[in-house]
């Protein structure tokens, strides 16, 4: 069992003990964040800063010139906060013995939504999402393909971890949001999320639904919900089988875009993707069915002790199993990771997490990831070494 850990990259440059504090947890492997959305986060251990903000989406590292200027007009902006802190960070985790992945957040940008509204999602009630790129459309397939190859070109990396490699939608887990007060259960929030942009009214037009009604009856199903007066809203089947098709197709040709992209400029890179097994998912762990995972592993949040997370493991790790048996040339290092929370104040249960890793591995995880190394306490990192200890945790094997 390999253990790993996310960090953002202001956490490492600058600490000098950084390295040092990771592997004396067990940990050899950190998934570093390469390209982020806005966060305010606490670094409560550096010598330097104990809050950085993030303002918007950014990336740490110099974009390639060359590579960007035939790229189209969405574009990723460096980070002002932490300038080209990537590479700083990872070689510093580097010279500690600690291998880096490379934390790439692709369809979740508000700020190329605001500045490019017509590539954001637009709902059923002419409401855009900034914060939600629409991955139908061919500006953004462009944009998340560069941004991954740039990203997998960077120096000393032991491969690549794609966030939002898919839809995005309503959710966003914006800073002061304000819509709790309507709860929206899984079917509404889908419908909630449905984007009507030209695009996307393109793709709903291939699979054989008029757009215009389509639009319609999601605002006729939503509104009863919203109003308090229904408990969820669906669709008549056959609609549903067709705005499905539409949504899991045009996810899959985002990833074969985005892993094209990646081969290309590193062929043996390893490649994984934060994803859930349902293909209609959404979200920064966007559908995945277990039979696509293609030349990418899948990585799967299960922060706390959940019966549906144990069988999303078993259900990636089965497939994966099968791929080994029948491929003629296995795709190298695929395994089944899942992130686990380590933060009490973001939700997770320290006192349960050794057990709860110990769980995941039998279900067949082959890796765990710890979330969040910089954002958690002395008690937090007591709990993740009693963790690694339960798995009997072993260094990285390169692929």
């Amino acid at each position: 069992m390999v253990t790993g850990g996310y960090l953002y990259p202001w956490d490492a440059d600058g600490d000098p003990a950084c390295g040092a504090r990771l592997t004396g947890l067990g940990i050899r492997r950190a998934a570093v964040a390469a390209a982020y959305h806005s966060v305010r986060a606490l670094t409560p251990r550096h010598p330097r800063h104990k809050v950085v903000t993030a303002e918007h989406a950014a990336v740490y590292f110099r974009p390639d010139p060359d590579r960007w200027s035939g790229a189209g007009r969405l574009r990723p902006v460096e980070a002002p906060w932490s300038p080209r802190s990537f590479g700083r960070a990872a070689e510093a985790l580097a010279d500690a013995g600690v291998e880096v992945y490379a934390w790439t957040v692709l369809a979740h940008g508000q700020r190329l939504g605001v500045r490019h509204p017509d590539v954001a999602v637009l709902n059923a009630y002419g409401d855009r999402y900034p914060w939600a790129l629409c991955v139908a459309s061919p500006a953004v397939r462009r944009y998340c393909a560069t941004l991954a190859a740039d990203t997998a070109a960077q120096p000393g990396l032991a491969g690549l971890e794609l966030e939002s490699c898919g839809w995005y939608g309503f959710d966003h887990l914006h800073a002061h949001d304000k819509v709790a007060g309507v709860p929206l259960p899984p079917s509404a929030r889908l419908l909630f999320s449905l984007c009507f942009c030209p695009h996307c009214q393109d793709g709903y037009r291939a699979e054989g639904a008029d757009p215009r009604a389509l639009r319609a009856a999601v605002r006729v199903a939503l509104d009863p919900v919203l109003a308090g007066t229904a408990p969820d809203a669906a669709l008549d089947p056959e609609t549903a089988a067709a705005v499905a098709r539409m949504r899991v197709r045009t996810a899959a040709g985002l990833r074969r875009a985005v892993l094209a992209a990646v081969a290309a400029e590193r062929p043996r890179l390893p490649v994984l993707l934060h994803a859930q097994p349902d293909p209609l998912g959404f979200g920064p762990s966007p559908g995945l069915p277990p039979e696509e995972t293609g030349a990418a592993s899948p990585v799967l949040l299960a922060p706390t002790r959940s019966p549906a997370a144990l069988a999303a493991v078993r259900a990636y790790a089965d497939r994966a199993c099968t791929d080994r048996a029948h491929a003629a040339h296995p795709v190298p290092g695929r395994r089944v990771a899942v992130t686990v929370g380590a933060v009490a104040g973001l939700g997770g249960d320290p006192a349960d997490l050794p057990a709860w890793c110990a769980d995941l591995a039998a279900a067949g995880a082959g890796e765990l990831r710890f979330y969040h190394l910089g954002l958690a306490s002395r008690q937090d990192l007591d709990a993740v070494r009693a963790a690694v200890e339960a798995v009997g945790a072993e260094a990285p094997r390169r692929p």
